[in-house]
């Protein structure tokens, strides 16, 4: 049987330009929709609709795939025509200072009651200077301590008397008031006190007693006096006070009725100032700097805190937090540096994310929500409890002992939706009980979708709004069908698009880049394709670089010729988001034994698990095939030659078989050719990834040694759909310069390497004469006789030796 080559129509599928409805993308109208994400569509659908807790969305996607970007548009959409919630306020809390209380108001009014406190103050503290400053005010304190002054000095009068009528007077020092005996109100010496007779002193110290207990009993009248002249006046300043604030915070009362958490700090707010008048009744300007900053200090307690002001917008907030930090998510208290330490107070709290996405969306990238200390449990923790509770982590982990604040918790109601990857889903799924909980909604961005007429339209319409967003020149309809044809070539399917919209936006700006470097007014085709070749060239001078190696000899492939043992196979070396395909020499030994394939990579430990099973494979195949009726004596060792780092994958189990047979039968292989592909153990080939750029690998070096007209690449024909090669390796197959076969059995792709007929096995177990499957059981049944002779003369020798 003979294996045609592939025609040059089934290495590409082009899109032709005449089959789109447009000349330009300016034709176009706006994209509305999400393109080819109906799985993650549902997945965001269902997760911002439902209710309940746990109903978070994890968006799941590769990186550039638009997975943000679309959900976010997605969620904006949808928040559009949710209500906008409630501002929120941190106020203080004048019963427990260290404690601040959230204040929810309506969409837009929280800075506006700020503003409308400040004007209480303002007003009020002009309004009680004016009333303390007032006659009315002046004459009545004034009266009161007349009143005192005249109450006091009667009764310290008739104490006078009283202390006289037994011989005493009163003296006042500064530690109180002293009795001092007298003779006609004259006080006596201490001298004259001692020479009084003993029954005079003991009458003197009777009487003094008396005279201290009427003393003290006054004092403690005019104590009285003073504490209810102090409790009067305090009721006048109150009076005053009340009259002055009372009707200003009613007015407040009456602009906010219906607000029950407002009316109740208001009446707050009433009590405090009027219960603490006195830092209202200074006057500023007549005051020290000292004095002037306690002053300011004391009046920042009626401060509103705005954390969270809605005003102007229009729907539920949709929030992206890139920096997800524990402080970014859950808020943060500040503190300032006062006198050497560190202080706080509610007015101080700063939002989290979690707040300004409360009543609407979060959307966080999830590895670095992840890589940040604490700020997984600190998410976790707040949708568990439903509410956002400030707990700032030095407290939390015990590392301060700094007075800070407790405010009061905010009721949360928000939808999460994490960003990430396939595998960190995975894994929170495997190792993180919360997680399933916590997030039930997977909606997963896939990396391909169908390619249609409809999805190349498609196509067209998210390179117009990338041309929109970015302010660029329209691209006409060749453009467009250049990128469509890049975008099957990224997932290696003719019949399949990538949806990774972010490297599909990076191209559009670059062509429209180069359109722009000749003055162009739309970007065409060419300019697509330099964009393309731009890239490449940015990225592969190690690829240059090696083929460089292999034109010198430095690195041994040969492109012409045959040789025994020895084969061209195709790999691919990804570097970062660069991938290229590159020939190496795979060859093999041959001899009698009972070892089988020996797989020198794994021996060495530079081959990996993949690649050490597709050799076993091999193993499997060959007795399969070659040793129903007798064990295989046969031991083989396979590499890659001048390979000198790890070699994984089994894409090359096909290369290994065909040049260990070669070296088995001796016959020769092709060297103008080079194969990729994995088999099983029945023959069959299977596919392998990187097609493309392993056939583009092998014509590169193919073309830097000289095309000879009979080169090309033997593929599995499973890969066939995977072919979008470049243009010139599609002309140089349309030119007859190069070749591709596709294969589906090992006995298809040996009859193209040694130009003979594998043969199949007939009916008595034997393959035809002169087929290459004969001459492989012809040297096998040699290497078990030769085994055998071994065997025998070995067992001869130890019966000499028995014998002597």
């Amino acid at each position: 049987m003979k294996t045609l080559s592939l025609a040059p129509a089934a290495l590409r599928r082009p899109c032709d330009p005449t089959t789109l409805s447009f000349q330009t993308t300016a034709d176009l109208p706006d994209l509305a929709n999400f393109i080819g994400q109906p799985r993650a569509y549902r997945g965001l659908e269902l997760g911002s609709e439902v209710t309940g807790l746990g109903y978070n969305i994890y968006v799941m996607g590769l990186p550039a795939s638009g997975r943000t970007t679309l959900s976010r548009e997605y969620l904006e959409q949808k928040a559009a025509t949710l209500p906008t919630p409630q501002d929120l306020c941190y106020v203080n809390n004048f019963t427990d200072p260290h404690e601040p209380k959230a204040l929810p108001l309506p969409t837009g009014r929280g800075t506006e009651f700020r503003k409308d406190m400040e004007a209480l103050l303002t007003r009020g503290e002009q309004e009680i200077q004016r009333a303390f400053n007032s006659d009315e005010y002046s004459k009545e304190a004034s009266r009161l301590a007349d009143d005192l002054q005249k109450n006091r000095e009667a009764a310290l009068s008739r104490l006078q008397a009283y202390a006289a009528k037994y011989n005493f007077l009163i003296a006042r020092t500064p530690f109180g008031f002293v009795l001092v005996p007298s003779v006609d109100g004259q006080p006596l010496k201490p001298e004259e006190i001692e020479k009084l007779a003993p029954e005079n002193l003991e009458k003197l110290k009777e009487l003094e007693l008396k005279v201290s207990a009427e003393v003290k009993k006054t004092l403690e009248k005019v104590r009285e006096m003073e504490r209810t002249a102090q409790e009067t006046l305090h009721e006048l300043d109150t009076r005053t006070a009340l009259f002055v604030v009372e009707h200003l915070v009613d007015s407040l009362r009456e602009k906010y009725t219906g607000l029950d958490q407002i009316l109740a700090y208001l009446n707050a707010v009433q009590k405090d100032i009027v219960e603490n008048v006195d830092p209202f009744r200074a006057d500023p300007n007549q005051q020290g700097e000292n004095v002037a900053s306690l002053r300011e200090t004391w009046l920042k307690r009626y401060t509103v805190n705005v954390i969270v002001d809605h005003d102007g917008r229009k729907g539920a907030p949709v929030i992206l937090e890139t920096q997800p930090t524990y402080q970014n998510l859950v808020g943060r208290i500040e503190h300032e540096m006062v006198m050497g330490a560190t202080r706080t107070d509610f007015t101080m709290i700063r939002p989290g994310a979690l707040h300004r996405a409360n009543g609407g969306y979060l959307i966080l990238p999830i590895r670095e929500v992840l890589i940040n200390p604490y700020a997984w449990e600190g998410l976790k923790r707040c949708l568990r409890d439903g509410s956002i509770r400030l707990v700032e982590l030095g407290n939390q982990l015990g590392l301060l002992s700094t007075t800070t604040l407790e405010p009061e918790p905010v009721p949360l109601n928000v939808k999460v939706i994490l960003v990430g990857t396939p595998l960190l889903y995975y894994l929170l799924q495997q190792y993180d009980e919360d997680f399933p909980k916590l997030f039930k909604v997977r909606a997963e961005f896939t990396s391909q979708m169908d390619r249609t007429p409809a999805t190349e339209q498609e196509y067209a319409l998210f390179i117009r709004s990338v041309t929109l967003e970015n302010h660029l020149a329209p691209f006409d309809r060749t453009a467009v069908a250049r990128i469509i044809e890049h975008g099957a070539r990224m997932v290696e399917n003719q019949n399949k698009l990538s949806t990774r919209f972010g490297k599909i936006a990076d191209l559009v700006r670059e062509a429209e880049y180069w359109a722009r470097k000749t003055n162009k007014e739309s970007v065409a085709a060419e300019d697509v394709q330099r964009a393309i070749e731009e890239g490449i060239y940015r990225s592969n001078l190690l690829e240059e670089r090696l083929q460089e190696m292999i034109v010198e000899n430095t690195l041994m492939v040969d492109v012409e010729g045959t040789a025994v043992g020895q084969i061209n196979a195709l790999s691919v070396l990804q570097l970062g988001d660069y991938a290229f395909g590159r020939p190496s020499r795979v060859t093999a030994t041959a001899q009698p034994g009972r070892g089988g394939a020996l797989d020198l990579e794994r021996k060495a430990e530079l081959g990996g698990p993949i690649h050490t099973k597709g050799v076993m494979i091999i193993n499997g195949f060959l007795g399969g095939r070659y040793g129903h009726e007798k064990p295989l004596t046969l031991s083989a060792s396979l590499t890659f030659e001048q390979s000198y780092d790890g070699v994984e994958g089994d894409s090359a189990s096909a290369a290994e078989l065909f040049t260990l047979l070669s070296a088995l039968t001796g016959i020769p292989l092709r060297q103008d050719l080079a194969i990729t592909g994995s088999m099983n153990q029945h023959g069959l080939i299977q596919p392998i990834g990187g097609v493309n750029e392993k056939v583009e690998g092998f014509y590169a070096v193919c073309k830097e040694k000289g095309l000879t007209g009979t080169q090309g690449v033997v593929i599995p024909a499973s890969n066939v759909r995977n072919l979008m090669l470049r243009a010139e390796v599609v002309q140089a197959v349309a030119d007859g310069k190069f070749h591709l076969w596709a294969i589906k059995t090992v006995d298809e792709g040996l009859e193209i390497f040694t130009g003979m007929e594998a043969g199949v096995r007939g009916a008595d177990g034997t393959y035809p004469e002169g087929s290459f499957n004969q001459a492989v059981v012809e040297k096998l049944e040699a290497f078990g006789e030769a085994v055998k002779e071994k065997k025998n003369g070995n067992s001869s020798e130890e019966s000499e030796e028995k014998k002597s």
